[in-house]
């Protein structure tokens, strides 16, 4: 089975071509967030570099979020459209557990933290037994203090991934000392290839989506939606 993932919800745009284990091509750019512009270049381009027609993929893997609203609804809406040409299986992805899953056989926690602003994260903890990772925190939103009160107790070491960590691992270190482990900037950041791993995963184990059933997954509202519903809170307030 061959398996196109692709992964737009950060800065970073991501495309791998896997083959049932095998990683066959992938293309990463970590360059200014132009992604309805470079997203299906980038496709077009690993396509030809492999010397593949898009009908020659099976099933397609997507990261539904958390992260950049605009990033996730591009690469859904992309992922979506290849699907829907062939009647291909699509599989949704989280992007935390996409960033987790750069540290195979990792020893320790792994803690992905997303930039989700106003001094929140969005994060959650992963851990591997054996061959296979499991998520042992649910991912969420949440301030980056309230998350510290919630891991400090932890006596494992942890490994921090995600663009969220050259902003706040200052705060880590000063109160989890030496349990925080910083990763290299090469997993610190989306690989589409992980993306592809975890949705070849689910397939093999028969967890199939169609593609009309994979929606973004933004954790929570955007500041745009949060403030038109304090504003229309307001307006029933006056009335």
């Amino acid at each position: 089975m061959k398996l196109l993932a692709l992964d737009s919800s950060s800065i970073v745009a991501t495309v791998a071509l896997m083959e049932e284990d095998k990683l066959i091509g992938e293309i990463i750019l970590n360059h200014k967030k132009n992604h309805s512009e470079k997203l299906m270049p980038i496709i077009h381009r690993l396509l030809e570099e492999v010397e593949m027609d898009i009908q020659e993929i099976d099933a397609f893997g997507v990261c539904i979020g958390p992260g950049s609203f605009t990033g996730i609804r591009i690469g859904v809406s992309t992922a979506k459209a290849l699907a829907q040409v062939g009647n291909k299986p699509l599989i949704g992805i989280s992007t935390l557990e996409g960033l987790a899953f750069n540290l195979p056989y990792c020893k320790g926690i792994i803690c992905p933290i997303l930039d989700a602003q106003r001094n929140q994260i969005y994060t959650g903890l992963y851990k591997w037994e054996g061959n296979q990772m499991y998520s042992i925190e649910k991912e969420q939103a949440i301030g980056v203090e309230e998350w510290i009160e919630k891991i400090q107790d932890r006596n494992e070491h942890i490994h921090f991934v995600g663009d969220g960590v050259e902003k706040f691992i200052s705060f880590f270190q000063e109160r989890l000392k030496d349990r925080v482990s910083v990763t290299p900037s090469t997993v610190k950041m989306p690989r589409a290839s992980s993306i592809g791993a975890l949705a070849m995963d689910k397939i093999q184990r028969g967890k199939i989506t169609e593609y009309k059933e994979i929606v973004p997954n933004y954790i929570r509202k955007s500041q745009a939606e949060q403030n038109l519903k304090i504003k229309g809170e307001g307006n029933a307030r006056r009335v």
